[in-house]
């Protein structure tokens, strides 16, 4: 069997940032039309900046034509992520996102929070590491402020239900604001953390200190508040190590030890052939596996950067999953 993973569409996000249009549908719809299993692995819909019925009428034709190759005996599997966890509690959407799926025939099934696409493969969107990375990102933080006020520190943490008592709260409350219109439809570069980073990248030396500084400041008081452990290093080596030691301890207090483990979230694909092998294996073994993104981060729009669009996990019945870029010259 031939699965592609793809993960982190953002279907319906503002400013032109979902990567979708209709020259990367026509790369990535012909990779799906030859595989047996499609597996979409979480932010495949954007639902935090347009009401639920607008977010699915935009994503609806594009998932219509992604799918349109899968027939008769092919399989579509559908994860949730943090921007489409809403979906899992609405049946109506859930109805009409299925259908759209199955328009050619393939069976389609929704799962949460992982899934085991092999014996040794597991698959998770990846958005519970929020709960452990040490990057001040705005659910990083909540997720910590949430945390406390339930007196559940990550060392008491057990299981899937821990993360959801901690996280789910934040995902349902950001779903609200963008039912009423007012989500995050200005998130322009992908939201404030993501907007810090490029300013931070972009700006003249002294631009750059401040806000560096600002961000160290800001973490000592989040520290103060017990909302640690967190860093105000925002490297790129940092923020590249930050969400695989963070997903590590997702895998260990899901008690999970599989061969490979798959992920996204960050938008940051790897390993990459410039990474360090050794950072992306966890210390029980666990070869990790970023999927990246589809989505136009206009921060990092280099050639070479792993934040780039276009990436896509293919695996077959044996052998290590494969990651590569389909938008890569």
């Amino acid at each position: 069997m031939r699965t592609l993973v793809v993960s982190d569409l953002h279907i319906g996000a503002g400013h032109g940032r979902s990567r979708l249009d209709q020259h990367a549908l026509s790369v990535l719809a012909p990779v799906v039309a030859a595989a047996d299993r499609l597996v979409l692995l979480g932010d495949v819909v954007e639902l935090r900046e347009r009401p639920l019925a607008d977010a699915l009428a935009a994503a609806s034709p594009v998932l219509s034509q992604l799918a349109a190759g899968l027939g008769t005996g092919r399989e579509v599997v559908y994860l949730f992520g943090n921007h489409d966890h809403q979906l899992r509690l609405q049946p109506g959407a859930l109805t009409e996102l299925e259908a759209v799926l199955a328009a050619g025939g393939a069976r389609v099934r929704f799962e949460y929070p992982g899934v085991w696409l092999r014996e040794d493969v597991y698959a998770h969107h990846g958005h519970y590491l929020d709960r452990h990375t040490t990057t001040p990102g705005l659910e990083r933080v909540a997720a910590g402020a949430m945390a406390r006020m339930l007196k559940l520190p990550e060392a008491k943490m057990r299981g899937a239900a821990d993360y959801e008592r901690v996280l789910s709260p934040i995902y349902a409350w950001m779903y609200a604001i963008s039912q009423n219109g007012d989500g995050e439809v200005d998130a322009e570069d992908g939201g404030g953390s993501m907007r810090l980073f490029k300013r931070i990248r972009e700006g003249n030396r002294l631009e750059t200190f401040a806000l560096e500084t600002g961000v160290r400041v800001a973490v000592g008081a989040l520290r103060c508040l017990g909302l640690g452990p967190l860093s105000g290093d925002l490297s790129d080596a940092q923020l590249t190590r930050a969400p695989l030691v963070a997903y590590a301890r997702v895998l260990a207090t899901l008690g999970l030890t599989p061969r490979y483990a798959l992920f996204g979230h960050s938008h940051r694909a790897g390993p990459l052939p410039a990474d360090s092998p050794a950072e992306w294996v966890t210390a029980s073994g666990t070869a990790l596996i970023n999927t990246g993104c589809w989505v136009n981060e206009r921060f990092a729009l280099a050639p070479a950067s792993p934040y780039r669009p276009g990436f896509v996990v293919e695996l077959d019945d044996a052998g290590p999953p494969r990651l590569r870029n389909l938008l890569d010259p």
